[in-house]
């Protein structure tokens, strides 16, 4: 609620505050905390006004415990993670403090603790701690990882930084934190590139390097956000199992109230830079105190109650907008030291399915199993091998969407739509916001120029965004608002169909369930038929009549999205839907045992 106050908010074992002014360490020594963040102000000094990226945030951290910081985009919660081993620039710390006990492992009182928020940000001491004593592993692990050195020479280089070995022994080192990780054949995936893995593998990568000195504190920042379901679910379950055999503290930082279910022991709710409340886990979710605390609860469960009260039935009687038969698509790479072995890759294998006037159809399944592919046949960019996509048009016509030329006819871009997954890297950054907007209207000569700025404000209002931001751009925006923006250019033309991919897994839960009803609303005011690509399944339910689930290129099931997550009939359906977390730590696979799925 506007003007609600803070849950007021104790570290869970500095029985009083400490004061951030003296620069002793706490007097009340205990010896299970690692970490303690007391009153930490982090700013960063904007063109006309300091942002208060951190304000009077006070956390602590057991050995051996997780403690989830979870808040909706921009709440604070990376720039509190970087804040403790100081990598905030341009930003930086202005108050309060942040101590460490090096050697706390729950058995006993460590060390000495150190005030690592007074430390130089580029002197040896806090050199040393990095990747030492406290480890990181961030978000996007392609843009962590260097391009140009294997992933092998990157984990020695951690190892010998902090431990007096030679390169053969931080070789075998890094060779069995690969085998700890589950990385296949260690001994030669070491050296291997970044761009030769997975996602799942590289963000496996990435913990190794963090787990490479045996680090007492680990802080994942998003490890999961990119990667599906059963990816997510191996990941928290690594993280978790090597969390009880190295004894660590783990700060977990995430949106996902479902992943804070099943990882946390303690949490801390933030927005605008300041902890809202801090609790055990079982005491967040079964009796939030915060309004916004129940605002994510809640935008996390109604994904997982079912479909949406406002779809609207579907005349099943009438003849398909899009009618897909037998798409088949082979990808070929080259091997070899000549590059002269060539390897088919199957990406599309006899994919069919009907999308009926004013149906959403949701395509879930892993990274890999041939969704994207399958929206970019649709649209005319990939050639398939065999196959067709025969689409309905306005005037009663049908065009072969997957035929050779199927896109000479240009107009055919105005009755189909594409919904970007990244909000940002999809809008120009040197164009307005009423230039984006306009620009597929100018392209298609959909309307007068004088009419342009008046049809840019209605979209703008459609999408809920005020007309006044006309002149903005994109970097002005938060991703929620980025993705209304790429919604209104998407609409511009008034399309009969929208293929959205992956449209809201770069949003926080309560961003997504906002963005859905918006394109829930503007759907049954436009009649709008949506191709709706996504990895997570509760999207899908909520937004989607039917569901089809892909793997290896093939649809392994197709039908009514709330029949398929209730009685699912394909083993690896099943699979996707065990992988699934639920906002309720009672339901929790991994605390109560790390091992078990």
């Amino acid at each position: 609620m506007p003007g609600e106050s803070p849950i007021p908010v104790t570290p869970l074992s500095v029985a009083t505050p400490i004061s951030g002014s003296t620069g002793e360490a706490p007097a009340n020594d205990v010896a299970d905390d690692v970490l303690a963040i007391v009153d930490l102000e982090t700013h960063f000094a904007l063109r006309r006004r300091t942002l208060k990226a951190v304000d009077k945030v006070s956390l602590s951290l057991r050995a051996g415990d997780t403690l989830c910081v979870v808040g909706e985009s921009g709440s604070g919660k990376s720039v509190t993670a970087r804040s403790i081993l100081n990598i905030v620039k341009p930003g930086r710390i202005v108050g309060g403090k942040i101590w460490f006990r090096p050697g706390s492992t729950g058995d006993g009182p460590g060390n000495k603790p150190i005030a690592l928020s007074d430390l130089d940000p580029y002197g040896p001491a806090i050199r040393a701690v990095r990747g030492g004593n406290i480890s990181m592993i961030f978000q996007e692990p392609m843009s962590s990882l260097s391009p140009v050195h294997t992933i092998g020479s990157q984990i020695i280089e951690a190892i010998r930084l902090h431990q007096p070995v030679d390169k053969k022994a931080a070789r075998a080192q890094a060779i069995e934190l690969l085998r700890q990780v589950q990385i296949p054949n260690p001994d030669t995936a070491v050296d291997r590139y970044a761009f030769q893995y997975s996602g799942g593998m590289r963000q496996r990568a990435m913990i190794a390097m963090a787990l490479a000195n045996k680090p007492q504190v680990l802080i994942a920042d998003e490890p999961t956000t990119a990667l599906d379901v059963t990816t997510q679910a191996e990941i928290l379950r690594l993280i978790k199992t090597l969390q009880r055999d190295y004894h660590m503290a783990v700060l977990f930082i995430t949106h996902d109230m479902g992943v804070v279910a099943e990882m946390a022991d303690h949490v801390a709710v933030m927005r605008d830079g300041k902890v809202l409340e801090y609790g055990d886990v079982e005491q967040i979710f079964g009796n939030p105190g915060h309004s916004h605390t129940q605002d994510l609860i809640h935008a996390a469960r109604l994904m997982e109650s079912g479909p949406s009260a406002d779809t609207a039935p579907i005349e099943q009687s009438a003849p398909p907008i899009l009618s897909v038969r037998d798409l088949c698509l082979t990808f070929g790479t080259s091997h070899g030291i000549l590059r002269r072995k060539r390897v088919a890759i199957p990406a599309l294998q006899n994919v069919s399915f009907d999308l009926r006037p004013g149906e959403a159809l949701g395509v879930v399944g892993e990274s890999g199993s041939g969704k994207t592919t399958l929206a970019r046949c649709l649209l005319g960019l990939y050639p398939v091998d065999s196959g067709q996509a025969m689409f309905r048009r306005a005037d009663g016509q049908t065009s072969d969407l997957c035929a050779k030329g199927g896109f000479a006819d240009r107009s055919l871009y105005s009755e189909i739509r594409m919904i970007f997954q990244d909000p940002f890297a999809s809008l120009n950054p040197r164009m307005t916001i009423e230039q984006i907007i306009a620009e597929p209207m100018i392209i298609n000569r959909a309307c007068e120029r004088s009419e342009l700025r008046e049809r840019v404000a209605e979209l703008l209002e459609s999408v809920e965004l005020p007309v006044d931001v006309m002149e903005r751009y994109p970097h002005a925006f938060s991703g929620g608002q980025r993705q209304r923006i790429g919604i209104a250019r998407a609409i511009a033309l008034k399309p009969r169909l929208v293929l959205a991919d992956e449209a809201t897994s770069a949003l926080d839960g309560s961003l997504r369930a906002q963005v859905l009803d918006l394109l829930l609303k503007l759907r049954a005011d436009m009649g709008l038929s949506f191709i709706f690509i996504s990895h997570d399944i509760g999207v899908i339910r909520y937004f989607c009549e039917r569901m089809a689930v892909m793997r290896s290129g093939r649809i392994v099931e197709i039908g009514p999205s709330q029949e398929i997550c209730d009685n699912p009939s394909a083993p690896y359906t099943r699979e996707l839907l065990a992988a699934v977390p639920r906002a309720d730590p009672k339901e929790s696979r991994l605390r109560a045992n790390p091992v078990q799925s």
